[in-house]
């Protein structure tokens, strides 16, 4: 009887470990949901949009892109919020501005307020895109840390497949303030979630609170003594005395890992992937789907592709690796947009067959499904992976920054390349860059499968070339 009970304590601990994890997963994961909803909701409000204020392709890449703007503004703002006053403020203040920002949208009398709007909501998505996966990064074991993360990555898709469908229901009446407005519904349900969460112990350790963190570790793991090595792996890490920007300037280590945070960024974007979230629609009418409603059935599909490969992305991430799941996925873009390319250069040339305008959407479904289940996932998984902890808020900030900045320069360029080039030598620029993207994985990437953050940190700090800092 004596040894059952403290087996059944154990049980119960473990219950109760494995429910809070489910909610911090949860509850993180509804900022990916907004993040996903704000990224999708304009492709199909977009032409509604411009019939009503009578935009300019010039105004229209100015509405799309008036988010990333705002989303670069709030990733560097949120690296001082979430160092100073932790990640679980810095939700909270992302989720009121969700609020804020969708009834802005919703409500504008004007474009010049429609687009003011769209930047705040853009600050509150660039809050999200930073706070949560780092926050889960350092909220799971070593174990589930791509699982967890690529949740996150997953919940973002499910967000960009719902922004199309409530489109595609709210176009038939025109909607578009409808189709904006909604997303304020999941931003209140995110400032209450976060009402529950603790906050991060890495973060609390950092601020020298240690018996809240061990307080925190030991509510998430199963014995005392796994969180209690947990601990010490963060005593190690926080021996290092400078912080931020000044270890950025005295250390060339820290300066490699930023760096690569941001050129892998800067990959991601590059792909092409997001043009044909942010102008599917655009994008469908050049592959010779004339009406709208066959535009938006078509964009719903997109959306639905890109959650079933998210949920591959999950499945292989923590069982074949980051860096060939990588290779993979660009080669399968660089791919996908070759042969879209061509479709639609066959179709301005005047080839009307059915079968290319098909073989166009396949090859759409193809480059979205070579995304999502590697470089979507994948970057933010290693960009929350490869900073040390004492400048890992400077390190996240710089590369989810240059994720906004070079998201922000693809929505406000997309419209002008296809009216100088052409659309399809624009999406050839898009191939070339996946092909430069496979050898520069193959030369500076680094495999962080089942390595703990702090020795992934030991390995940068000691000098290892960056693709073995994961050995």
């Amino acid at each position: 009887m004596a040894d059952a009970l403290p087996a059944q304590d154990d049980l119960i601990r473990a219950v109760r470990a494995k429910r809070m994890k489910t909610f911090i997963t949860f509850a993180a994961g509804m900022a990916g949901l907004l993040f996903g909803l704000d990224i999708g909701v304009i492709s199909g409000a977009l032409p509604f949009i411009t019939t009503h204020f009578e935009l300019t392709s010039r105004l229209q890449e100015w509405v799309v892109s008036a988010m990333m703007l705002g989303a670069a503004l709030g990733a560097v703002s949120t690296g001082w919020i979430s160092f100073r006053l932790g990640r679980k403020t810095s939700l909270m203040t992302g989720a009121a501005l969700f609020v804020i920002g969708a009834l802005g949208c919703s409500l504008a009398p004007n474009v010049a307020i429609l687009i003011l709007s769209r930047v705040l909501l853009g600050f509150a998505v660039g809050i999200a895109s930073y706070v949560a996966p780092l926050y889960l990064s350092e909220m799971s074991e070593k174990e589930n840390r791509g699982k967890l993360i690529s949740m996150y990555q997953m919940l973002v898709t499910i967000g960009i497949l719902t922004a199309f469908i409530s489109d595609t229901i709210f176009s038939y009446g025109g909607h578009w303030r409808m189709m904006l407005g909604v997303i304020s519904v999941p931003a209140v349900l995110l400032m209450i979630a976060v009402f529950g969460l603790p906050d991060s112990p890495r973060w609390l350790a950092s601020k020298g609170k240690f018996e809240k963190a061990k307080e925190i570790l030991r509510m998430l793991n199963t014995t005392d003594a796994k969180a209690d090595s947990e601990l010490n792996e963060i005593h190690e890490s926080l021996k290092v005395k400078q912080e931020g920007w000044g270890l950025f300037k005295e250390n060339k280590n820290v300066r490699r890992a930023v760096y690569l945070g941001m050129l892998l960024q800067a990959m991601q974007q590059f792909t092409g992937m997001n043009v044909i979230l942010y102008y599917a629609p655009q994008i469908f009418k050049h592959a010779g789907f004339a009406n709208t409603e066959q535009q938006m059935i078509a964009t719903v599909i997109c959306g639905a592709t890109n959650v079933l490969a998210t949920l591959i992305a999950m499945k292989t991430v923590d069982k074949q690796g980051r860096k060939p799941v990588l290779k993979i996925g660009f080669a399968g873009i660089a791919l996908g947009t070759f042969l879209l390319g061509v479709c639609l250069y066959m179709i301005n040339a005047g080839f009307d067959a059915l079968w290319i305008s098909i073989f166009a959407i396949l090859m759409t479904l193809f480059t979205i499904a070579s995304f999502a289940m590697s470089a979507g996932p994948v970057v933010w998984i290693l960009c929350s992976e490869i900073q040390p902890l004492k400048s890992r808020d400077f390190g996240v900030a710089c590369s989810t920054t240059t994720n906004w900045i070079v998201n922000m320069i693809i929505g406000a360029t997309f419209l002008t390349l296809i009216n100088t080039f052409g659309i399809a030598a624009t999406f050839w620029i898009y191939t070339g860059l996946n092909v430069l993207f496979i050898v520069l994985t193959i030369m500076l990437i680094p495999e962080t499968k089942g390595i703990s953050l702090e020795n992934i940190e030991r390995n940068l700090m000691e000098g290892k070339r960056l693709r073995e800092i994961g050995v």
